[in-house]
């Protein structure tokens, strides 16, 4: 019998919060939610408890300025 081949896994450190732009942000969420409200209350969610930080154009932003 043959072994597997070997998958590449992705490591993020937890205490470095992943760098990503809004959009590309709300595309991630939006392909693994049912509907706009979940997206938005896990991208809020992600921002706010630091597991995210965005860099772009909405890097310095406060993102409750947007609800």
């Amino acid at each position: 019998m043959a072994a597997a081949p070997s998958a590449k896994i992705e490591s993020v450190s937890v205490d470095e919060p992943l760098s990503v732009t809004l959009l590309e942000l709300v595309e991630a969420v939006s392909d693994v939610t049912s509907n706009e409200v979940e997206v938005v209350a896990t991208v809020l969610h992600m921002l706010e408890s630091g597991r995210v930080r965005l860099s772009g154009n909405f890097r310095d932003a406060s993102i409750r300025a947007f609800c």
